[in-house]
């Protein structure tokens, strides 16, 4: 008996590793998918819609008195200038169309040469445009040319009598624009102003028989602004 028993024993144990071979196997895991890494990719910056600001800058040109075949020659015209502006854009791609118009404070003048022409002083007060834009925009950099319609008041002084009146004309420069926030951008722009010309009447008599006169006045204003923009 104690050898069947032992023979029971060894036979067992050498089935085992037979028998767990027969067994079913247990299921792998699912291979998992690689993890792809996608980059978050900022908005493209949207120069559409309304918006108002302010501006400020300088501004130098020139007015020239004349009268018959006589003539002051060019004399130089400067100062300071502040306003608002606002102005709405519409954006197709990397394409901006816009309408803008500004008003600025300007006190400009500037007096002529002696001579025929004594004491001769043009000035201005104010000067407004309202100009199309077309830009092209590099994200949130915006670069464009603008052309429209120029107004302002334009005075005419000798010997302390003076004329002044509303003068139109024309405008056209351009700028960059950079948005720094959602709704503010920033410009720097350069704007050519020539007003239809002026004139100062007899009462203006600048002796030498140099009366009536034409006056003319231009100039070239380099701005600054900051513009706030409805989203």
């Amino acid at each position: 008996m104690k050898w069947i028993f032992i023979v029971v024993a060894l036979s067992i144990v050498a089935a085992g590793p037979a028998v767990a071979a027969d067994l079913p196997q247990a299921v792998p895991p699912a291979p998992q998918a690689p993890t792809m890494y996608v980059p978050v990719v900022a908005p493209v910056y949207n120069w559409g819609g309304f918006y108002f600001g302010i501006n400020g800058g300088y501004g130098l040109g020139s007015s020239d008195w004349t009268g018959g075949a006589a003539s002051s020659g060019s004399f130089d015209t400067s100062g300071f200038i502040v306003g608002g502006t606002a102005g709405s854009n519409y954006q197709f791609d990397a394409f901006v169309f816009g309408l803008e118009t500004d008003l600025d404070y300007a006190p400009i003048s500037g007096s002529g040469p002696g001579g025929f022409c004594v004491n001769c002083t043009t000035s201005s007060t104010w000067l407004g445009t309202t100009r199309a834009r077309l830009g092209y925009a590099e994200d949130r950099v915006l670069f464009y040319g603008t052309v429209g319609a120029a107004y302002g008041d334009v005075t005419a002084t000798a010997n302390g009598v003076s004329n002044s009146s509303t003068e139109f004309g024309w405008t056209a420069g351009g700028g960059v624009e950079a948005a720094f926030a959602d709704n503010w951008t920033a410009r720097i722009e350069y704007l050519f102003v020539d007003l239809r010309d002026s004139s100062c009447t007899t009462a203006c008599g600048t002796g030498g028989g140099f009366s009536p006169q034409s006056v003319s006045f231009d100039e070239s204003l380099i701005r600054a602004g900051v513009d706030f923009k409805f989203r």
